[in-house]
C-alpha cells in the first residue's frame, strides 16, 4: 500500500509535507528528528501541520540530509534559522557540496523555479528560506547511529543517485529512509533516479534490498507500506535494469548524448505532465543519466573503472 496523507504513521514516525515533497519526524519523548528536507516551499505547511497533529517544533533537535540536492534540503535553513540548536546531519560529500558558492546558487535558482511551478513562490515572500554558505554539522558515514531517545537510525552508503547520498534505517519501526536512492513511487510505477552513476545505483539497491522492511519512507509521493515495501527494492532494481536498457538503446541509436537525452525527457513529461519537476531540471538529470550509460556503451577508461 502506499499513502501520500500527511500524519501519524506508526508510534514514533510521522509523515508531514505535501504529496510531492515530504519529510519524516522521528518522535522519542522529547526528542524530534527531521528525516530529509523536502522543498523549500512547504515550510509553512509543515509548521501548520507539526500544530495541528499536536507536535512542538522546539523539540526538533536533530535534521539528517540523506544528500544535497535543492528538493530534498528544503527547509533545512529555516529550521535551522529559528533553532539555531538544532544538529544537522549529512554525509561528508554532502557538506563539501552546501560549502560550494556555484552549488548553492544552483540549489536557490532550482528551488524557486519548482515553487513558481507549483504555484507556491509567494512562500519566499513570507520566509528566509533561501540557502547560505556556513552550515555546520556532524559528518556521518556507513555504520556511524544518531540516536533518537531509545530508537536508533543506522546510516548506509548508498551512492549512485548522487555522489552524496546516503540512507536511514530505523530497525526498531523497520522504516527505510533511502530517499531518492531507493527508487521514487510515482503513481502505478517505480521511476528510478540513477542521475550520477547507474552502476552505483543499482548496488546500493541490493545493498537496500536486503533490509527487514515494513515502512519504505520516500521524498517524494509519500510513503509504501506492509507487502508492497517488503518487496520494494527488488522491484526497484528490476525498474532500474528496465530504464537501463531504455537509455542504452536510445543512445546506441542515435549516438548523441543530447539527442537521447531530449529525447528520454520529452517523452516522459509528456506521458507525465503532473510531474513536479520542470523540463529544465529534468532533462539535465536525463543528460547525466545518459552521459554515465554512452560512457558504458563506449568503453571508456572511466566506464570500465565503475
Amino acid at each position: 500500500m502506499q499513502s501520500q496523507k500527511p500524519g501519524r504513521i506508526f508510534d514514533g514516525l510521522w509523515y508531514l509535507g505535501f504529496p510531492e515533497t515530504g519529510v519524516y519526524l522521528l518522535e522519542n519523548r522529547d526528542e524530534y528528528m527531521i528525516v530529509s528536507g523536502g522543498m523549500s516551499y512547504i515550510v509553512p505547511t509543515v509548521t501548520q501541520q507539526l500544530k495541528e497533529f499536536g507536535l512542538r517544533e522546539d523539540r526538533i533537535k536533530k535534521a539528517l540530509i540523506l544528500h544535497a540536492h535543492f528538493d530534498h534540503i528544503g527547509i533545512v535553513p529555516y529550521l535551522c534559522r529559528t533553532h539555531p540548536e538544532i544538529k544537522v546531519y549529512a554525509s561528508e560529500r554532502a557538506f563539501d557540496i552546501l560549502s560550494n558558492p556555484r552549488a548553492i546558487d544552483t540549489i536557490n535558482d532550482f528551488a524557486r523555479g519548482v515553487a513558481a511551478r507549483m504555484g507556491m513562490d509567494d512562500v519566499y515572500a513570507n520566509y528566509e528560506l533561501d540557502w547560505t554558505l556556513g552550515l555546520k554539522g556532524e559528518k556521518v558515514c556507513e555504520g556511524d547511529v544518531i540516536k533518537v531517545g531509545d530508537m536508533e537510525a543506522q546510516i548506509l552508503e548508498t551512492p549512485g543517485h548522487s555522489s552524496c547520498s546516503i540512507s536511514a534505517y530505523v530497525p526498531q519501526l523497520r522504516a527505510l529512509f533511502p530517499s531518492d536512492g531507493g527508487g521514487i513511487p510515482y503513481k502505478d510505477k517505480i521511476v528510478p533516479a540513477a542521475n550520477s552513476n547507474y552502476t552505483l545505483y543499482k548496488e546500493s539497491l541490493k545493498k537496500l534490498k536486503a533490509l527487514q522492511v515494513e515502512y519504505m519512507c520516500a521524498d517524494h509521493f509519500g510513503y509504501v507500506y506492509g507487502d508492497e515495501a517488503r518487496d520494494y527494492m527488488a522491484r526497484s532494481l528490476a525498474a532500474a535494469e528496465e530504464e537501463y536498457a531504455m537509455y542504452e538503446k536510445i543512445y546506441r541509436r542515435t549516438r548523441d548524448i543530447e539527442v537521447a537525452a531530449r529525447e528520454v525527457a520529452t517523452t516522459f513529461l509528456a506521458e507525465n505532465p503532473d510531474y513536479f519537476l520542470t523540463f529544465d531540471i529534468y532533462l539535465g538529470i536525463c543528460r547525466q543519466t545518459m552521459k554515465h550509460i554512452a560512457r558504458k556503451v563506449d568503453g571508456s577508461i572511466e566506464g570500465q573503472k565503475e
